[in-house]
C-alpha cells in the first residue's frame, strides 16, 4: 500500500480516524468526480473556485483563458492547493448536536507550471475531457490553433495529500437510544439522466456510444 508521507502541511488533526494517506484511495476519490475547489491568494485576498480537472497519474490539469486571474496567480506562486469531495449521506441522529453528514474528501498539493508546447497543451487538454466522460476528446473536431493558442494548460504535480472518509452510521449518546425520535441515514448521489440532443443538431445524428455508456453507467 502506498501512502503519502505525512506532513505538517497534509497531517489530518481532528478525525484522525477517518484520515487516509493511501494514493490509491485517494485516486478513487478524485476520478469518482469532475470538479475541485482550488484555492489562491488575490491581492492578499483568500478565494476559492471551482473548477473541472483531468487526473492522470499524479498530475491534475487545469485549464482556462490566458488572462485567467487564478490560474495566472497560481502560476506565479509555484504551488497549488485542491479539494473534491462527494457528499454520500445526510446521517441523522437524535440531536441536533450527533447529526453528521457521510462524505469522501481528498485535499490536494503540489506545484503547477505552465504548459506551452502545443502537444502537451492537447494532451493535458485530452485528459480534461477523458475525465469528463471517456471517449468524448476521439468524437469531437480537433482544436483550432487559435483556439489553442488563447487558452492555458496547467500541470499540477501532487506532491502530498490527504483524505477524510465518514461512511457509518448515527453515532449518539448512549442514553439517547431509548428515545421514540427517528434516527437513520437518507443516501444521496449523483445520477445521471437521458441524454437531451442539441435542438440545432443535424437531422439523423445519434447519440454516440460513448455518451450513452456513461448514461449506462450513472443513470441509477
Amino acid at each position: 500500500m502506498k501512502e503519502y508521507q505525512k506532513s505538517k502541511i497534509n497531517r489530518i488533526k481532528r478525525g484522525q480516524n477517518r484520515a487516509t494517506y493511501d494514493v490509491e484511495k485517494i485516486d478513487a476519490i478524485l476520478d469518482a468526480g469532475f470538479i475541485g475547489f482550488v484555492n489562491y491568494i488575490f491581492e492578499g485576498k483568500p478565494i476559492s473556485i471551482p473548477m473541472g480537472y483531468g487526473r492522470k497519474g499524479n498530475k491534475i490539469y487545469l485549464h482556462g483563458s490566458q488572462a485567467n486571474r487564478m490560474l495566472t496567480s497560481l502560476l506565479k506562486a509555484k504551488e497549488i492547493s485542491m479539494t473534491v469531495m462527494h457528499l454520500d449521506g445526510l446521517v441523522l441522529a437524535r440531536s441536533g448536536l450527533h447529526h453528521s453528514v457521510n462524505y469522501r474528501s481528498a485535499t490536494l498539493f503540489g506545484t503547477l507550471k505552465n504548459l506551452e508546447d502545443d502537444l502537451a497543451k492537447e494532451e493535458g487538454l485530452k485528459c480534461f475531457m477523458d475525465h469528463m466522460m471517456p471517449g468524448r476528446w476521439d468524437g469531437i473536431r480537433s482544436m483550432h490553433q487559435e483556439e489553442l493558442d488563447r487558452t492555458l494548460v496547467a500541470e499540477m504535480t501532487i506532491e502530498t495529500a490527504s483524505a477524510k472518509i465518514r461512511d457509518v452510521g448515527v453515532n449518539d449518546e448512549p442514553e439517547d437510544y431509548n428515545l421514540d425520535v427517528w434516527a437513520g441515514i437518507v443516501p444521496l448521489k449523483q445520477i445521471a439522466e437521458y441524454p437531451v440532443s442539441d435542438d440545432q443538431l443535424k437531422s439523423g445524428i445519434k447519440i454516440p456510444d460513448h455518451v450513452m455508456r456513461y448514461y449506462e453507467e450513472y443513470k441509477y
